[in-house]
């Protein structure tokens, strides 16, 4: 990829097969490694000219692409697979450097992403259609799914592997042609899974990456010859990609934020309760759109938890993500963590109680990185900023209500829909929470509930615009146009013309 100065990347794009330097006079953006506050690449960002290049190529290699047997197209998946499996860690390791999250969690992300690879190897299964014989007088009907051609997905920092793994499987196993816009953030692992895929023999142009930013994407949306976009991101994003999208003719699925909720009753394992609470709200230190950063605490379960979410909170082992001691990592950015900061102070001025203050905690030897410490509070209100709005960082707030009906209340009443859990040892009342609450996807004694590939993955509400989830059969049929066929085969003269309607029998 070449390099701009002594051992900062030159992170450029992959267009047509090969690495793709664009735009000599183009835009340089700067990539960090956030543990160390420190600059490890240089990324190109794209503009007109290389979203031209790139929906081109995809464009002319669309054509043979669509025609190859899915079998075929299933077993360059299989390939890519193995090569993955194989060097999974050396792609976990780019994305703690660029991303910042523990390296046990970037290999979970890989396994994630892997899991949507092998069910798109099933193409063959996944896409075939229905026939029925003598449906009238010497007439079959059968139907097709084939793919829509171009189709984009625009991905988030926060998992630079999985999301895009998400999108691309079943886009190329369908038949498309696929260009991917990474999050400029942390761009490299992107670059390594189209090596792999080109080493695992998928023809040039099938797969595209186009780094960059704002001005990437709206050109994306833009262009005539992209059918369709996936996008991954903030709601307030979600909704402009899906506006813009739709409006230049697009199919567009967008997921978009989340303020997830834990239903905690008295009757739950407390024990266990505190160890989910914990590990989904500081995990990748709360950059997750499926990270807990609710707890409604119903009746007397608050008194109880609280003290042990607290003394948890404290002990959390805040570093290096490559370092195996550490439990949580930095925040993306320097500007982020100052966001995170301020929805904090937010908190302590609207008189919710900071329980755990993680700001200001400076790590040895790391002491430039964009860290903040586990914050914890209790006592919040529905009214209150920290409550209302999705933080993306290491904030969990404790609310308390008298029982369960205020709080599936207090779930559905946000804007946002994207997961809610429940922990309760009582069968009835997680089968109502089940059946009632507002939210796409539901946790029963589960914090994250993160469906498997072959089920999809998405929000109601303002967690999701357009009418598609994210992978398994919702995308499939996101991929490809339906197309259903009549057809007869004269056995005798011609009858004449028919002018009237055809009737189902004749």
């Amino acid at each position: 990829m070449g390099r701009t100065e002594p051992n900062v990347a030159d992170i450029v794009h992959w267009i047509g097969g090969r690495f793709d330097n664009g735009d000599p006079s183009a835009r340089i953006g700067d990539v960090f490694d956030p543990a160390r506050g420190e600059v490890v690449a240089r990324v190109r960002l794209a503009g007109e000219s290389e979203v031209a290049s790139a929906v081109a190529a995809a464009r002319r290699a669309f054509e043979s692409w669509s025609q190859f047997p899915a079998g075929r197209r299933a077993r360059v998946l299989f390939r890519f697979r193995e090569l993955v499996g194989q060097r999974q860690q050396a792609l976990a390791q780019v994305i703690t450097r660029e991303q910042g999250k523990l390296l046990s969690d970037a290999l979970g992300e890989v396994a994630r992403g892997l899991e949507v690879v092998e069910f798109a190897t099933g193409i063959p299964q996944l896409i075939k259609g229905e026939h029925s014989d003598q449906v009238a007088a010497g007439v079959d009907q059968f139907s097709l799914r084939q793919p829509l051609g171009v189709v984009v997905g625009i991905t988030p920092f926060n998992f630079p592997a999985m999301v895009p793994m998400w999108m691309f499987p079943l886009a190329i196993a369908c038949g498309n042609a696929f260009v991917l816009k990474p999050s400029e953030r942390d761009p490299s692992a992107s670059l390594l899974l189209a090596q792999w895929l080109s080493e695992s023999g998928l023809p040039d142009g099938v797969f595209n990456v186009v780094q960059g930013d704002k001005a990437a994407v709206d050109a994306l949306l833009r262009h005539p010859d992209v059918a369709a976009v996936s996008f991954v991101g903030s709601t307030r994003v979600a909704e402009t990609v899906h506006c813009e999208g739709v409006r230049h003719g697009k199919r567009v699925q967008a997921l978009g934020g989340a303020k997830n909720h834990m239903v905690v009753l008295p009757d739950a394992d407390l024990d266990q309760v505190v160890d989910a609470a914990i590990g989904s709200s500081y995990g990748a230190a709360g950059e997750r759109c499926m990270a807990v950063s609710v707890v409604i605490a119903v009746g007397s379960a608050a008194d109880a938890l609280v003290p042990r979410l607290e003394a948890r909170a404290r002990a959390l082992r805040v570093g290096d993500g490559s370092d195996p001691a550490s439990e949580m990592g930095p925040l993306i950015t320097q500007s982020h963590r100052a966001a995170v900061e301020a929805c904090v102070q937010s908190g302590v001025e609207q008189g919710a109680q900071l329980v755990v203050d993680g700001r200001g905690l400076v790590v040895p030897g790391r002491e430039r990185g964009f860290f903040l410490g586990a914050c914890l509070f209790d006592q919040v209100r529905p009214e209150m900023r920290i409550y209302r709005e999705e933080i993306f960082g290491p904030v969990l707030s404790v609310v308390r209500v008298p029982d369960l009906a205020a709080a599936m209340e207090l779930v559905n009443a946000h804007e946002y829909g994207n997961g809610a859990a429940l922990f309760t040892r009582d069968g009835a009342s997680a089968r109502a929470f089940t059946r009632h609450v507002q939210a796409g996807m539901v946790g029963i004694n589960v914090p994250i509930p993160v469906p498997m590939a072959f089920y999809s993955f998405g929000g109601w509400k303002r967690s999701l615009f357009g009418e598609a989830h994210a992978y398994g059969m919702e995308a499939v049929r996101f991929y490809t146009h339906y197309k259903a066929v009549m057809q007869r085969w004269p056995d005798a003269a011609s009858k004449g013309p028919e002018f009237s309607f055809p009737p189902s029998a004749g």
